[in-house]
């Protein structure tokens, strides 16, 4: 999608959901590949009109990307409802979801497509993953258990007794749709629509297994793999094509969708790729500095403070945040240093403290202490 989406529908930015689906429905009707014999232009046209009608029709979408354009279409911003661009097979299917069903849609294009193709595709499967930040940087393959409709293995997914086939339909012939032509002022008029004893399939069952009484599919439970990518973040989802739902009767089985959900861990404050640790020092070992060990996504490294090392000094280990999903380069970790100061002071303590007091005097009154600081933080975080 390279296109404003209001500016592919041709509505304005405040338009309303009737004025959306009227636009929708007027340039989908123009660039049908139906009425266009396949022009590959008008294929991608109407894709792109309905990618953006599809955006614009869901409220969450449409409110994302109000707010962040098309990069909240992408998992990166907000959260909830995906985004995917389609294929040509996608952008029919919600052409026909929507209006379908308004009767005689095909007479605008002088017939119907492929009566195979009005087989009805199962509602994909979605379900949630939860990861922790270690899978998160390195990458992850779970297997999960999941309960939906699977092949029939008595009848093959034919939804016939064994050695029994599907016949005909004997309401459309096969054709998996049905013609009705009616005279009219305008001269005859001729709509398709779906058959309704077959619900488009072309066949019928005479002789239905037993074992799925026909469907060609049962409840079941299976594994699947789901392969995680490094460096997914909350609201990315992954879509396994054909591993959801098996369809009636060998038709295509659904998607597989995998909402992400990354686990907060107490240690780190997460910035797109980077991450912040923050290390507590004490007044002594801030003053002497030494080499600390400090936890990281792969594991615990060794760090060496400088002598004189002051709160709110970030140091920054490079490659050791997450992983960008797309190009596999690593973030940053910054470690954020704390000077802790105790709360309670034992009497031999506060004698020490005294002590030092006298030997050290007063602090530098420089005025651009903290802006230094401030500055190393933005530095740190690309500002």
């Amino acid at each position: 999608m390279n296109r404003d989406v209001y500016e592919t529908l041709e509505v304005s930015r405040n338009a309303t959901d009737d004025e959306i689906k009227r636009a929708y429905r007027r340039l989908a009707l123009q660039y049908h590949p139906d009425r266009n014999s396949g022009d590959k232009a008008s294929e991608e046209k109407f894709k792109e009109i309905t990618e953006a009608y599809e955006v614009l029709s869901n409220p969450e979408l449409r409110a994302r990307y109000d707010r962040y354009g098309e990069a909240g279409l992408k998992g990166g911003m907000g959260g909830g409802a995906g985004y995917h661009p389609f294929d040509l097979s996608e952008a029919l299917n919600i052409f026909m979801r929507d209006f379908g069903g308004l009767g005689g849609l095909d007479a605008f294009f002088g017939g119907g497509r492929s009566t195979q193709s009005g087989r009805r595709k199962p509602r994909d499967v979605r379900i949630g993953l939860r990861l922790t930040l270690q899978e998160v940087a390195k990458g992850t393959v779970r297997k999960i258990k999941l309960k939906t409709f699977d092949r029939c293995a008595a009848c093959a997914g034919s939804g016939a007794r064994a050695g029994a086939s599907p016949v005909a339909c004997r309401t459309c012939g096969g054709a998996g749709q049905v013609r009705q032509a009616q005279n009219s002022f305008f001269g005859q008029l001729v709509s398709v629509t779906t058959c309704p004893a077959c619900a488009g399939e072309g066949t019928e069952i005479a002789d239905p297994c037993t074992t799925c009484r026909g469907e060609g599919r049962v409840n079941a439970e299976r594994v699947v793999d789901i392969e995680v990518p490094a460096g997914v973040s909350d609201a990315n989802y992954l879509t396994l094509r054909g591993q959801g739902a098996a369809g009636r009767r060998n038709a295509p089985r659904g998607d597989l969708i995998v909402g992400i959900e990354v686990e907060d861990d107490p240690r780190f404050e997460r910035h797109g790729d980077d991450l912040v640790f923050d290390q507590p020092l004490s007044f002594s070992q801030a003053a002497l500095g030494g080499t600390f060990v400090v936890p990281t996504p792969y594991g615990e490294e060794k760090v060496e403070f400088p002598p004189g090392t002051q709160s709110g000094t970030i140091l920054t280990l490079r490659s050791r945040g997450l992983p960008d999903v797309h190009n596999g380069r690593k973030g940053a970790l910054h470690i954020r240093v704390q000077v802790w100061t105790p709360e309670k002071l034992s009497p031999r303590l506060r004698e020490l403290f005294e002590e030092l007091s006298d030997l050290e005097g007063e602090p530098p009154q420089d005025e651009g202490l903290g802006r230094k600081i401030w500055n190393r933080m933005k530095e740190a975080f690309g500002g």
